[in-house]
């Protein structure tokens, strides 16, 4: 397994004092007059002086002569969100977790399992419900994976009745993972022997051994067979189990190539392809 280690740089221009006065470089001072230095022009022309536009270019000079810094911007803090939104306002965090709430409503979902094998159905999302035409009550589509019987669950609640309108199921349909489904699979990589090689690239990395997932960024997906060229026999099912792809690197650090191990998370498998 290869580790790469990938280095940035990205070079960014401050404004100087001269960029803070409208132009850049020693045009800056040009800049800083301002309209105030066209009223002393025409007054020039005239005959007559203008100490209008003398004060402002003498100002102008002086700062960019000092090097005084621009003042610092301003943070405006963004407004108090409130427990629910209006319309097609995106749903507020008191709305998702009183989707999540409904959507969970037992006595259906105690024999469901999520991604590490306990009660209840795995969350994967919960995002606003198309409207009703005429209707202005809002409500959550909530998606959920029940590992025990590899079902895909969509829930539709009403959050203003608390009751859920609409409840489906689908065999075969592999929503984008989720981010607990990803630290599993990455729990099931470090257990498994073919996680040797990842705790073997981490060690050369870094110095020290890995223990935990939380010492490694990572990202990830659905492994999906039809964009493979060879699929192996383990990995068939992958579609109608939920199998994911993972990449990874060493926190603020390299690469480690994990693409080539993929985890049935229905099986609790792990297999090298490639």
């Amino acid at each position: 397994m290869a580790v790469t280690g990938t280095a940035v740089a990205v070079a960014i221009s401050l404004p100087g004092p001269a960029g803070a006065n409208g132009a850049a470089g020693p045009a800056g001072t040009a800049g800083a007059t301002g309209a105030a230095g066209a009223t002393g022009a025409a007054g020039t022309s005239a005959g007559g002086t203008s100490d209008g536009a003398t004060g402002q270019g003498e100002a102008g000079a002086g700062a960019a002569a000092t090097g005084a810094a621009p003042p610092p911007a301003t943070v405006v803090p963004a407004a108090a969100e409130g427990e629910k939104g209006v319309g097609s306002d995106p749903l507020t965090d008191d709305e998702l977790a009183r989707a999540g709430t409904l959507a969970l409503t037992p006595p259906a979902t105690t024999a469901q399992q999520d991604v590490e094998g306990g009660r209840g159905p795995q969350h994967l999302g919960t995002d606003l419900a198309d409207p009703v035409e005429g209707d202005p009550t809002r409500r959550a589509e909530v998606r959920l994976y029940d590992y025990a019987r590899d079902e895909l669950i969509i829930r539709t609640v009403n959050l203003d009745t608390g009751k859920v309108e609409k409840s489906g199921s689908q065999r075969g349909v592999q929503p984008s993972a989720h981010p607990e489904e990803l630290r599993e699979a990455l729990e099931l990589i470090l257990a498994s022997p073919l996680g040797k090689g990842v705790k073997e690239d981490y060690q050369d990395a870094t110095g020290n051994k890995l223990t935990s997932t939380a010492q490694l960024w990572f990202n990830g997906d659905v492994y999906r067979t039809y964009r493979e060229k060879n699929v192996p026999a383990q990995l068939t099912r992958c579609g109608e189990h939920r199998c994911v792809r993972l990449v990874t690197k060493v926190l603020n650090g390299a690469w480690i190539d994990t693409r080539n191990l993929i985890v049935d998370l229905s099986a609790r498998t792990v297999t090298r392809v490639g």
